[in-house]
């Protein structure tokens, strides 16, 4: 009988572990290409209700057609002072949402500095995250549960010379989240949060910057993501790996970072 039950148990955890769980209602922003569109894939296959979201429509459009009735799209740009109120509109077409996801951001490599990338960096990574994630967080605050996960970045946890204004926002999203949790549990507000750390990823935005190293695919990014969001885990930095440069990172003096950054250009 002991057996039995030991089996069950298993059968049960490979289940959740599948995507076989009692399938969720999320929304993710920043559907369109890259980790977005790959977690999309992943939990419309398993039996999730899906809204996307993102400035494109047409990768949107794509995802819809894999469920049509369960996926729901709305093209929304989070620079925009109307993207707000889409969203909300995407959360009532989508019947509810249960968990939130943001993975919308842009980045260049961009060591001359241009002045014109660096603000469109703030402006899509900070204070379109800011609108968005906080848009999130009023809604599931009124209905006293949700859960907001964020697409970070290990870059927020040291500077990367090559990409100033991308690692400045994202060490801010890391510290907005934890702001974010310190004030639900303050609220009595039963919300979870997630972020998500990933190393260095084959997405269209490393395209042609091969030298990064320890390129992981993003399928495998998805995956992990999925599993994240299930053990509503609170930071996850995947790929064991990137675990230990990341604690390796924090105890590197800044003198000695100069040097470590010449192995990123």
């Amino acid at each position: 009988m002991f057996l039995t039950i030991f089996a069950n148990n298993q059968n049960e955890e490979k289940m959740k572990e599948n995507g076989h769980k009692k399938p969720q209602r999320a929304v993710i922003m920043g559907a369109s290409s890259g980790i977005g569109y790959a977690l999309a894939q992943r939990l419309i296959a398993h039996g999730w209700t899906v809204g996307l979201a993102a400035r494109r429509t047409q990768p949107l459009q794509q995802l819809q057609q894999q469920a049509p009735e369960r996926c729901f799209y709305a093209p929304i740009d989070v620079t925009d002072a109307h993207a707000e109120a889409q969203l909300l509109a995407l959360f009532q077409q989508t019947g509810g949402v249960d968990v939130y996801v943001h993975a919308a951001g842009i980045g260049w490599q961009n060591p001359a500095l241009v002045a014109e990338k660096e603000l469109k960096t703030a402006e899509t990574n900070a204070v379109g995250f800011i609108r968005m994630v906080g848009t999130a967080y009023r809604y599931f605050a009124k209905q006293h549960k949700g859960h907001i996960v964020c697409i970070s970045s290990i870059a927020g946890t040291k500077g990367l010379g090559p990409a100033p204004a991308y690692s400045a926002t994202k060490a801010l999203q890391n510290t907005y989240l934890q702001a974010l949790e310190q004030l639900a549990y303050q609220q009595r507000l039963n919300l979870r949060f997630t972020d998500i750390r990933p190393g260095f990823v084959d997405t269209p935005l490393l395209t042609g910057t091969t030298q990064f190293p320890m390129l992981m695919p993003v399928e495998r990014v998805a995956q992990s993501i999925e599993k994240a969001i299930r053990r509503q885990r609170h930071v996850c930095i995947i790929d064991w790996r990137w675990r230990v440069v990341t604690d390796l990172w924090r105890l590197i003096p800044n003198g000695l970072w100069r040097y470590v950054g010449r192995m990123l250009h």
